[in-house]
């Protein structure tokens, strides 16, 4: 196993400008990851140098199988934290050969309305705070939990120390650290309420930045859970019961609230938020009902609520925001398994672009 690992290690640079760039693209089910691995000339670090490629879209759920062919097209790299040295992790968006953005690229979309001037101006930023749950492989229950029995319950666990409250913090620490070796924005982790279950934080990042950040960072996880022989879940409600669900709250600011006055422009949007309500929840993420039920640090699905401090509501704002009159807020709406490119393009359309 030395010899092996000893390969994995080898480090290219000593005998060849040769890179390995690991393209990744979203799969057929909106959330599962795909990538493969191509051997380039020299080092790349502008997405423009890097050559469009392609794969079998009818393996993916993405294309028939007497059409198969889908583009992708290199749109954000990042370090290589398993292969290290000048490879690169190069995240990607899918197109029919036409260039026609195929039915789950929702990055394009996102993009569309990142570019437009009104929001360009505003410099939206986002804070997501990514939840998921670490389960055993084989028998898909949480990790730490006993085979076909539960641990104690909820109290100890969130933000909890010790061999009978953490459970994987190697596989997170690690996680952690191969995030900022990537040069994604990881701004923090920690334990959550439900043992097994963990958050890491991404951002502020701007615009269509945060929606790649966090989706190389699930990548990365699922690679780390790959090697740890654990299960990665990012379903919002994983365990029936008094159990909290898995989200991914959205911290959101333009530069406008960011700015003098700003709480007032803060609760315009959340006004505009509140008007759309319905249109937000079916499009942040599914199975969302099975957690968004007034319990468990959550308003009801079908309630649209907002407060400062309050972590039962649909918007929360923080107490520094309405002291400083400027700032951020929080929607607490999205479930863990949410596609970013969705979640973050949605709130700015609403709050900037729309017009009730």
């Amino acid at each position: 196993m030395s010899l092996l690992s000893d390969l994995i290690n080898l480090n290219l640079s000593e005998t060849t400008e040769k890179v390995i760039a690991e393209y990744i693209w979203i799969g057929g089910s909106g959330l599962d990851l795909r990538s493969k691995a191509r051997t380039l000339p020299g080092p790349v670090s502008d997405t423009s140098k890097l050559p469009k490629w392609n794969y079998d879209g009818s393996s993916t759920g993405q294309a028939p199988g007497e059409d198969s062919e889908v583009i992708l097209y290199p749109q954000a790299i990042f370090k290589d934290p398993f292969r290290r040295g000048n490879n690169i992790l190069v995240m990607c968006d899918a197109y029919t050969p036409a260039g026609v953005p195929i039915p789950t690229n929702k990055r394009h979309a996102a993009a569309e309305i990142f570019s437009n001037p009104d929001v360009v101006s505003e410099e939206p930023w986002y804070g997501i705070e990514q939840e998921y749950t670490l389960l055993q492989n084989h028998i898909q229950w949480p990790l730490g939990w006993p085979v076909g029995g539960f641990p104690g319950p909820q109290g100890p666990y969130y933000c909890g120390i010790g061999a009978d409250k953490a459970y994987g913090r190697d596989i997170v620490d690690s996680h952690y650290k191969a995030c900022l070796y990537a040069g994604i924005n990881v701004s923090g982790i920690n334990g959550e309420v439900m043992p097994g279950q963990w958050e890491f934080q991404v951002g502020p990042s701007l615009g269509i930045t945060a929606g790649d950040e966090i989706w190389v960072a699930r990548y990365i996880l699922e690679r780390i859970t790959e090697i740890a022989g654990a299960v990665v879940s990012f379903d919002p409600k994983p365990v029936k019961g008094d159990w909290n669900g898995a989200g991914a709250h959205t911290n959101y600011s333009t530069k406008s609230m960011r700015n003098d006055g700003g709480y007032d422009i803060i609760k315009q949007a959340i006004e505009k938020l509140s008007k759309r309500h319905k249109e937000h929840i079916a499009a942040y993420g599914e199975g969302n009902e099975r957690r968004l039920t007034g319990k468990h640090e959550t308003a009801d699905i079908n309630t649209f609520l907002w407060g400062v401090a309050n972590r039962g509501a649909s918007i929360r704002v923080g107490r520094d925001t309405e002291k400083a009159g400027k700032g951020y807020f929080e929607d607490r709406r999205p479930a863990s398994n949410m596609d970013p490119y969705v979640v973050t393009s949605m709130i700015a359309e609403t709050t900037i672009l729309w017009k009730p």
